[in-house]
């Protein structure tokens, strides 16, 4: 290990959502200043940490000023414009480096570099223009879904066609922007492997995650699942292929799905700690928060084992509609971890803050999650509107 970053030193954050905040707390617990560079005051990250710069994210001038206040920088979005994060890296160390935010910003590079790997993804095509919409179409067929091919998330900038008529229509609604066309997969689950590689190649892993979605969004998540191990290893040697290929320093997340005839597709790659792995922080000895601050300060990987089943629900700004949720009643379920995000304005669809359960079992530890967070829904304390 040479010349890491040890505790003392500040640890720039490029972004400030959720996944910046948790980061923050991480880096904090273990003696680390924070400065977090946001297009928002008071957002989520800047909450937490010591300095928040406030500009917008493609201000170079900020960038540098940014840069000169921190021992290292990484970011907890890929939205972040490469420019900026190349800028950065001029004076200081930026990892993952800006090479991994040009090809996982855009779905049709993140498609062709997993291709280029020999990796298993479902069959695809580049809609740019136009003359291109009957080839991809006879390339790919129905049912598809057409995709924006960058800024898509949640389920944004996404269209199902389920006929070869409907393409042109879907094009047009998503404003002819450049995009790709990918088959539909016939999935029995969707799964993630959250993992890190070090900056001396050590590869750590948190296993094979089964991930629930409603409405396009994650709703719970459970590990360990009960997938085959032959399969499961099969989806780490592909993250392992993956952020190797990238030459990726930090927590990244493969987001698989697995086939009715037993095959696992990779369907998109997130540069940084994800959703998924948010059960981390109880489940296991180092949280996904730990290990993306011990990767990019160039420290040895800590330990990623699992100290018992764990799975975690989503708090959507929907829980709010009607008032303040039922913390009190939550606050009873003496088993399950809360998670608020500091967020201003609760909207439906926005992720305001999550619970994690642990249990015997990940079905057991699923069930708790989902019954506890019912109990914020049964009667709220207050009719205001959330003001934090």
């Amino acid at each position: 290990m040479s010349n890491p970053i040890l505790p003392g030193a500040t640890i720039g954050i490029l972004g400030s959502g959720q996944l910046g905040r948790m980061l923050a707390l991480a880096a904090r617990r273990m003696g680390y200043r924070v400065v977090t560079f946001s297009s928002d005051n008071d957002s989520p990250t800047g909450q937490v940490s010591d300095r928040e710069f406030v500009a917008p994210y493609d201000y170079l001038p900020a960038a540098r000023t940014f840069a000169q206040a921190v021992d290292v920088v990484t970011y907890e979005f890929e939205n972040i414009p490469a420019q900026t994060a190349a800028t950065i890296a001029e004076t200081t160390p930026v990892r993952p480096n800006s090479q991994v935010l040009h090809i996982t910003q855009n779905r049709l590079r993140e498609k062709m570099f997993c291709k280029g790997q020999g990796l298993p993804v479902t069959s695809f095509a580049p809609v740019a223009e136009e003359a291109d919409l009957s080839v991809v179409m006879e390339q790919v067929g129905t049912p598809s879904i057409l995709k924006t091919a960058a800024a898509g998330y949640d389920g944004k900038g996404q269209v199902r066609i389920g006929f070869p008529d409907e393409l042109a229509s879907a094009w047009d609604s998503i404003g002819r922007s450049e995009a790709i066309l990918e088959a539909e997969v016939d999935f029995v689950m969707e799964a993630s492997v959250v993992c890190a590689r070090s900056i001396t190649g050590e590869f750590a892993h948190y296993g094979l995650i089964e991930n629930r979605h409603e409405r396009h969004i994650l709703d719970l998540s459970i590990a360990p699942t009960d997938v085959p191990v032959e399969l499961e290893a099969e989806a780490v040697d592909i993250a392992r292929c993956i952020v190797e290929g990238l030459e990726y320093v930090g927590v990244l997340c493969v987001e698989f799905f697995l086939t009715a005839d037993g095959r696992i597709l990779v369907n998109e790659i997130a540069p940084r700690p994800h959703n998924s792995g948010h059960l981390t922080i109880e489940a296991c000895v180092t949280s996904q928060f730990e290990q993306q601050l011990r990767a990019v300060c160039g420290l040895p990987l800590g330990d990623a084992t699992y100290v018992r089943p764990a799975a975690m629900a989503n708090l959507l700004g929907d829980l709010w509609s009607d008032g303040e949720p039922n913390w009190a009643a939550l606050a009873g379920h003496r088993s399950v971890k809360l998670h608020l995000y500091g967020k201003h304005e609760a909207r439906p669809g926005r992720k305001m803050g999550h619970l994690t359960a642990l249990a015997n079992s990940g079905p057991e530890a699923a069930e708790q999650a989902l019954a506890a967070r019912h109990l914020l829904t049964e009667k709220y304390v207050s009719k205001r509107s959330r003001t934090m």
